[in-house]
C-alpha cells in the first residue's frame, strides 16, 4: 500500500518558492529546498519531481498568486485610469520594498532565455500582465481618461519594459526615490 502524502502540496510549493525567490535557481540546493519544505528528498522526487520541475511549479505558483491578487485588487475601481495608475505604483512599490522583487523578472535575468520550460512559465505570466494592462488602457481610452492616439498593446509593452528597467535600476542604484519618480513620470505622460 503506498504511503499517504504527508504534506499539503501548495504549502510546500510556497516554501520552496520563497527559497528560489530569495536565492535564485542556481544558488538553491536540493537540501535548501527540502529543509524549507520540511520533507525528505524521496518525497520531493516522488511527488513533485526534481529541482527543475519544482522551480517551474514555483514560478507558476507565484504567477497564480499574483494574478489572483491583481484581479481582486483592481476589480473595484470606477476609473480605469485610476486602476492603471495604482497598478503602476504597485509595481514600483514591489520593486523597492520586496527584498527579492518580482520572481519572474529575477528568474528571467538569471536564466537569460536558455530554458524553454522556464521561459514558457514566465511568458504565461507576462502575457497575463500584458493583457491585464491592455484592458485597463482600453477602458481608460474608451472613457476619455487616456488619448486614443496610441495603441493599447504598445502602451502595455511599454509599461512592461519600464517595470523591467526599474527592477534593473534598483539593483544597480538602490535608490527608491528614483523608481518612484520614474513611476510618477510615466503616469503623467499616460494621462490625457
Amino acid at each position: 500500500m503506498p504511503r499517504r502524502q504527508e504534506f499539503i502540496e501548495e504549502e510546500v510549493i510556497q516554501k520552496a518558492m520563497e527559497v528560489f525567490w530569495k536565492k535564485g535557481y542556481a544558488a538553491t540546493t536540493t537540501r535548501d529546498l527540502t529543509e524549507a519544505m520540511q520533507i525528505n528528498i524521496s518525497s520531493l522526487y516522488n511527488s513533485i519531481g526534481d529541482k527543475h520541475q519544482l522551480f517551474i511549479r514555483c514560478i507558476r505558483h507565484y504567477s497564480d498568486v499574483r494574478i489572483r491578487a491583481a484581479a481582486s485588487r483592481f476589480a473595484h475601481y470606477d476609473s480605469a485610469f485610476q486602476a492603471l495608475e495604482a497598478f503602476i505604483k504597485d509595481a514600483a512599490k514591489t520593486i523597492i520594498t520586496e527584498p527579492s522583487s518580482c520572481m519572474c523578472i529575477k528568474a528571467a535575468f538569471e536564466i537569460e532565455g536558455d530554458d524553454p520550460e522556464v521561459n514558457l512559465a514566465i511568458n504565461t505570466y507576462n502575457d497575463y500582465v500584458h493583457e491585464f494592462m491592455k484592458g485597463m488602457v482600453l477602458r481608460a481610452q474608451e472613457s476619455g481618461e487616456m488619448a486614443t492616439t496610441e495603441d493599447a498593446d504598445t502602451i502595455a509593452d511599454y509599461l512592461d519594459s519600464l517595470f523591467t528597467g526599474w527592477y534593473n535600476s534598483f539593483i544597480l542604484h538602490r535608490d527608491p526615490n528614483r523608481i518612484l519618480q520614474m513611476a510618477a513620470y510615466a503616469i503623467r505622460h499616460l494621462k490625457v
